[in-house]
């Protein structure tokens, strides 16, 4: 009797072997498949083609251009290449996977480039550097063009390289005309850091180091470098003569000390001052800066939960009172900041009212990036705003000497006035916990379960364990109510809000996070599951641990809200707002989807007092260094 899987299906490697057992020409395709699975591919080096193959006629390429690419990449210290197969870069394929060793970089097979994108995404923010990507032509591109748009709009670093026949001469009749295009980066290039269609091999070892110092050097970004086919399957020429030049990372540029001593006196002086802070932290010593001016200072603290900026244990975190803390500001300090006038400004919806949510005289401090990094299409920069003092720099960099000159230039009569502001602060902080706490309670019973119990459910079970909640902009009480104080604890969401990021995002991060012993965790919206549910695959074969909580409530309620309030303002009826929005009749089932991708998964869970016990039993399976989903039935929000 064949071993069962923990899903109750076959096991793989039983199959397999039964499969070899029956047929010869089959059990030969099982046995590579398993060598892949184990990572047993070793590097080619001269061996012969077999007979037969396509070099059988003596014409053969032992040292192709794509070897010298691998070269160039493998200097880069890439760890990873996501990729869903294309004849474009099937050279640089299989350089990677035999010349390479299929190590450093290692090929994350994606069946989407969607995916790929997204997945490198995932991982730049929790591994702190980027992976590499491979799209197929003019298709793989526009695939993966949602996917580049939300790490353009997040700033995070990834490395795409994009197959391309320029030369019409030596193209393939039928499709690789399709796929070939004369400028391929024009597709995404209001979009992309910096691109280059390099002409020849040096050339595409400078431009590679070159991309790869451009999306590392803040503010971060994607950027695109062409891989010729020719240049990939032509021999090497000259390779005496190569050479690739090293990779120097730039060193992070810090705001004018005197623009900084201005901020200090502004600060200081400022009877009601806020922080307000979005991509300022890369990572933990940026939380540590963070907390240390926030302290020096005594101002309260409203992260907007792009990244992990400030511990939601702080007394100073105060990110439920935005809008009375932006109300009652006598000055603003916006630390890179997306939307500094969406922070001080509204317009309502529906009717496009504008409506100001600061004093009038309210002072404003920006330090950011911003003004250097601006293209004029597409429309992330959000609305123009003056600010009284406009700092160009790094914020992280920037962080010690503006705590030391704030330091500096608080006399003792003003260090009695912040003690008092903050021991205020303290209680507001500590009331703002009882009221969360409260608030979750409510409906602690109710099916479809609360999105408050799912969020303290998982955490119950996950609080013991190094934690990272990779994706964590979905549910708003998990940050009200987990407390975080790593900078690996809460890596933001997708940048530019295009849905489709969740999940393979997920699945990156917890690639990156694999290699630090941390444990991923993420709450999976049902409808960004949906756009690119081939992920669940990626983590599967790869066997890359992440613990997937659903919040399966059946519908794009986003959406379905949208609607209500057009049917009200028109003065019809609302209950039809469910008419293409709702995700039921029939219920997607989610653990059944898993399970078809080889990921073990539990479900629908929709009695709330079982949901402990099933994410207890999806935790063991993380731990064994597998992927696991346990699909929950949820209100809608």
């Amino acid at each position: 009797m064949s071993e069962e899987s923990p899903n109750g299906g076959v096991d793989r490697r039983h199959f397999l072997k039964g499969m070899a057992a029956g047929t010869a020409g089959v059990g030969v395709l099982a046995a590579a498949s398993a060598a892949v699975g184990a990572e047993k591919i070793q590097t080619a080096g001269k061996a012969k083609p077999q007979a037969g193959g396509p070099a059988d006629d003596g014409r053969l390429i032992p040292r192709p251009g794509s070897d010298f690419m691998v070269d160039v990449i493998k200097t880069l210290g890439i760890e990873y290449i996501a990729a869903n197969p294309g004849s474009s870069f099937r050279s640089l394929h299989e350089s990677i996977v035999n010349y390479g060793g299929n190590r450093k970089p290692e090929l994350i097979t994606c069946l989407h480039e969607e995916t790929s994108v997204a997945i490198a995404h995932g991982y730049a923010k929790a591994a702190g550097k980027p992976m590499a990507v491979m799209l197929h032509g003019t298709v793989g591109l526009q695939h993966g063009s949602m996917a580049i748009y939300n790490a353009w709009c997040d700033r995070v670093p990834i490395l795409m390289f994009a197959g391309n026949g320029a030369n019409a001469a030596t193209r393939r009749p039928g499709t690789e005309w399709y796929h070939s295009v004369q400028d391929a980066a024009a597709m995404v290039r209001d979009y992309t850091k910096w691109d280059d269609q390099p002409m020849s091999l040096q050339h595409f070892a400078e431009s590679s180091v070159r991309a790869y110092k451009i999306a590392n050097t803040a503010p971060k970004g994607p950027v695109l470098v062409m891989a010729d086919m020719d240049l990939q399957e032509g021999p090497i020429e000259h390779e005496a003569a190569l050479r690739i030049p090293p990779y120097s990372p730039s060193v992070a540029s810090r705001g004018d000390s005197d623009a900084l001593a201005e901020a200090a006196r502004m600060l200081v002086a400022a009877h009601a001052p806020v922080i307000i802070v979005e991509r300022a932290a890369r990572d933990q010593e940026g939380v540590v800066r963070l907390v240390q001016l926030a302290e020096a200072l005594n101002a309260p603290v409203v992260n907007l939960g792009a990244r992990m900026n400030f511990p939601s244990t702080h007394y100073l975190e105060h990110s439920d009172q935005h809008a009375q803390l932006v109300k009652n500001a006598d000055l603003i300090l916006l630390l890179e900041v997306a939307d500094p006038w969406g922070q001080l400004n509204t317009v309502t919806d529906p009717f496009h009212e504008y409506r100001r949510l600061a004093k009038e005289d309210v002072k404003t401090i920006s330090l950011s990036f911003s003004d250097v990094f601006q293209k004029s299409n597409y429309q992330d920069f959000q609305r123009f705003m003056a600010v009284d003092l406009a700092i160009t720099g790094d914020v992280q960099a920037s962080l010690p000497e503006l705590t030391e000159l704030v330091r500096r230039a608080t006399d003792s009569g003003r260090k009695a006035l912040l003690a008092q502001r903050g021991a205020k602060l303290k209680g507001d902080f500590e009331a703002a916990g009882k009221r969360a706490r409260a608030g979750a309670a409510r409906g602690w019973d109710a099916r479809p379960v609360s999105t408050a119990r799912l969020s303290a459910e998982l955490y119950d079970a996950v609080k013991s364990e190094p934690w990272s909640l990779v994706v964590s902009d979905r549910l708003p009480w998990a940050r009200r109510l987990w407390p975080a104080s790593q900078y690996h604890q809460m890596l933001g969401g997708s940048g530019g809000a295009g849905v489709g990021y969740s999940l393979p995002g997920a699945v990156g991060a917890a690639l990156g996070n694999k290699d630090k012993g941390l444990l991923s965790v993420t709450l999976q919206p049902d409808g960004d599951a949906l756009y690119a549910p081939g992920a669940l695959w990626t983590a599967a074969h790869h066997r890359i641990p992440l613990l997937m909580v659903m919040h399966n409530n059946r519908g794009y309620y986003q959406e379905v809200m949208h609607l209500q309030r057009m049917a009200s303002v028109h003065e019809r009826r609302t209950d039809a707002a469910l008419i293409g929005t709702e995700i039921n009749n029939p219920a997607v089932d989610f653990s059944k989807l898993a399970q078809a991708f080889g990921v073990w998964a539990e479900g629908p869970v929709t009695d709330p007092a079982a949901l402990g016990g099933a994410i207890r039993r999806a935790l063991a399976v993380v731990k064994s260094g597998a992927p696991a989903l346990i699909d929950v039935v949820c209100q809608a929000r």
